[in-house]
């Protein structure tokens, strides 16, 4: 099959989406106004939370989140090394430190247990992810939360969609982050939000985002200095358009998702997607593949430069977080995370999004199958 590229990622986005866009262009105000205002107001409406609050990122919406729980300098945040959306960088953005735990094999988010080791006098809150769109044990984290008087952080950049026994990823969290930028399901360039069911919290979390222009002359709020962290109405457009019709844009990918499935089952030693009992419904943020222990980290990154030569866009998922160079210098080392380190060095994300046809996803199976032969591990992966 003859190809120019098959991107990771591809933003599905239709002419609906670029007339909401051009409605703001063709306005009187391009930065946060009234388009932000409509995204945040359905964006709680859709999770059912009080209160939803935009920003630039999902990483300055979880550094504003930590600073609106008076996290500082001193002390700890329990969370995952593993993600490929590293929102984790706002806990040393914060001053804080951030205390990695190890995962759960099987689904990818942080074991509730690991993390309950974790804890110290100094923990004052605990960020777990729905990793990859897996949604995390959320009752055990509830529980652990509570049991030590600590925040509890929902990461939710992965995972717009999925469902955990019978509510939507981002209802868990006293806080819960969302993304947009790519290769997620709603893309509105770059953006973030946060949503909460706490008044004192939310008005916290606006004060520090931004202050309005009617505003800036105010004594009162002149007390916080907020991070001009804001969404354009150009960039709430693109989003408020996408979450009307997000259940269509979940379904395409879905459909990709099967496609996938069948065809990565015709190798040998193949296991289905894992899916926890509690969980309802999963939407993958990337469609990842874990290769077999027969396989080393040099073996995966081999696989993933031939697939790049044939022009498919693939990646490795991911580099933990303890194993960056930041983290090397708060005393972490390999070894200290051992799931987490297995995991990471075999997993590979393949090009994921509803522009993508079977005959593509069956040449990227193909290409990745001939390719783990070729660095003479055989054929025998699993998902």
């Amino acid at each position: 099959m003859k190809t120019t590229l098959l991107p990771l990622n591809d933003p599905d986005l239709v002419q609906t989406d670029l007339e909401s866009v051009i409605e703001i262009l063709q306005g009187q105000r391009l930065s946060q106004g009234e388009a932000v205002e409509a995204f945040e107001e359905e964006f709680a409406r859709y999770l059912g939370r009080k209160h939803a609050i935009a920003t630039s990122s999902g990483t300055i919406a979880m550094l504003l989140v930590l600073r609106a729980l008076g996290i500082a300098p001193g002390d700890e945040v329990v969370t995952s090394a593993y993600s490929f959306r590293e929102t984790a960088h706002a806990i040393a953005l914060a001053g804080a430190k951030p205390v990695f735990a190890d995962i759960d094999y099987w689904a990818g988010t942080l074991d509730p247990e690991k993390a309950r080791k974790a804890v110290t006098e100094k923990c004052r809150a605990i960020i777990s992810a729905n990793t990859n769109g897996h949604p995390a044990p959320w009752e055990a984290f509830r529980a652990l939360a509570s049991e030590h008087n600590v925040a509890l952080i929902e990461d939710s950049t992965e995972a717009i969609g999925s469902v955990y026994k019978g509510k939507l990823v981002g209802s868990f969290g006293d806080c819960s982050i969302f993304d947009f930028s790519q290769p997620g399901a709603l893309v509105c360039g770059e953006g973030g939000m946060i949503v909460t069911d706490n008044d004192d919290t939310a008005s916290m979390l606006r004060r520090l985002r931004s202050r309005k222009v009617e505003e800036r002359s105010s004594v009162v709020l002149g007390a916080w200095t907020p991070l001009q962290a804001t969404l354009s109405d150009i960039a709430a457009a693109l989003g408020l358009a996408q979450l009307r019709r997000l259940e269509l844009l979940l379904a395409r990918r879905k459909r990709v998702e099967r496609w996938f499935l069948e065809y990565v089952r015709s190798f040998e030693g193949i296991k289905d997607p894992y899916i926890a009992p509690d969980v309802d419904q999963v939407h993958w943020f990337l469609y990842v593949v874990h290769l077999g222990t027969r396989f080393s980290r040099s073996s995966r990154d081999a696989i993933v430069d031939d697939l790049r030569q044939e022009k498919i866009e693939a990646t490795g998922y991911s580099t933990p977080l303890h194993l960056q160079r930041h983290y090397f210098d708060l005393g972490y080392r390999r070894g200290d995370l051992f799931v987490t380190e297995k995991v990471a060095d075999r997993a590979v994300a393949l090009p994921f999004h509803a522009h993508l046809t079977e005959e593509q996803i069956a040449f990227v199976v193909g290409t990745m199958k001939d390719a783990s032969i070729n660095v003479g591990a055989g054929t025998a992966i699993y998902l």
